[in-house]
């Protein structure tokens, strides 16, 4: 006589088909990115002057967000620099900026609104504090300076409050000892070449395009700023965030200073505010660590973002988001 298997009551088989969608459905959420929802809509992020390196280094940021989170929109907004940066951040005008932990330390000082709501994702890398001048300028120093055009950075700029510490630091008023001019680096590689500005300041990563691009067609010549480093310490609170720090000669190998330049950096601090989704400042934060090698290839300064020390975000307290990235990452 045949076998006849043994019949399966409908409850039964209910249950086991609720039991298979069940497990297809934990399979699905874990082979999705991360394990985490899919994350949609908009975020700004504000980033700089057009030819800066936050500028280019946010159009990079976003090529990357756009391949780890396609469904998530970033606009990217330009702006003066760090002080406006910031400004933006605070107001809610943007989600996402990158400044200079000086700038960071200025606007918690000055106790601009919404300071207390900043938070840090990630330190990246150092700017490099550049005093550029003709090859055959007698400025040695910025003490020489004195009597100058000089361009200083636009009003809401990072490179505006650093320039106006400079000239401070070495006896000079910003004001009434120098002919300030108020423009980015957009602007004056072509003033200086056109003879219509004697100096400018400049903060960035090394090296910053328009600079090289401006030594490959015009002998220019970087001034030491070394000399100031302890004038500058012992000026107060943000200036404690500067250190001494050497431009190496191939910086821009075009160059008349073809040795090493002393100099000033400070650090640069990925930012947010506090209300940002933790989902998304996870997620932001583990692109700007997996996408150092592709960025860097680029912005040759992106290369020294180190997950060892990108958690120290001081002076800002840092997002629960990016927190909970590092501590997945942790060895």
């Amino acid at each position: 006589m045949p076998l006849v298997p043994p019949r399966i009551s409908r409850r039964r088989a209910l249950r086991a088909l609720v039991a298979v969608v069940a497990v297809l459905c934990a399979l699905v959420w874990w082979l999705r990115p991360f394990g985490r929802p899919e994350l949609t809509g908009g975020i700004t992020f504000s980033t700089g002057v057009q030819k800066g390196v936050y500028h280019r280094y946010g159009q990079l940021l976003e090529q990357a967000l756009a391949k780890d989170v396609p469904g998530l929109r970033v606009r990217l907004e330009t702006s003066e620099g760090s002080q406006q940066n910031l400004q933006r951040v605070a107001a809610g005008e943007a989600d996402f900026t990158v400044a200079t932990a000086d700038a960071v330390a200025k606007y918690q000082v000055d106790r601009k609104p919404g300071a207390e709501r900043l938070r840090g994702l990630a330190r990246l890398y150092d700017d490099y504090v550049q005093l550029v001048v003709p090859a055959g300028s007698p400025v040695q120093s910025t003490r020489d300076l004195r009597g100058k055009r000089v361009a200083v950075g636009q009003e809401g700029s990072g490179v505006r409050l650093i320039s106006e510490r400079m000239l401070t630091a070495a006896g000079l008023d910003p004001v009434r000892d120098i002919t300030p001019v108020a423009i980015g680096i957009d602007t004056v590689p072509t003033e200086l070449e056109a003879g219509r500005i004697d100096a400018f300041f400049w903060s960035g990563g090394l090296p910053t395009t328009a600079v090289k691009e401006l030594s490959e067609r015009f002998e220019i010549r970087l001034v030491q700023l070394g000399d100031l480093v302890e004038a500058l310490q012992a000026s107060g609170s943000p200036a404690r965030y500067y250190r001494a720090a050497v431009m190496p000669p191939d910086a821009y190998d075009r160059a008349r200073s073809n040795t090493a330049v002393s100099t000033v950096a400070v650090p640069n601090l990925l930012v947010t505010r506090d209300d940002a989704g933790a989902e998304l400042t996870e997620q932001f934060t583990r692109t700007v660590i997996d996408s150092r090698d592709t960025i860097g290839g680029e912005v040759h300064a992106a290369q020294l973002v180190d997950l060892r020390t990108a958690i120290y975000t001081d002076p800002l307290q840092l997002h629960e988001g990016a927190a909970r990235y590092y501590r997945s990452v942790k060895p």
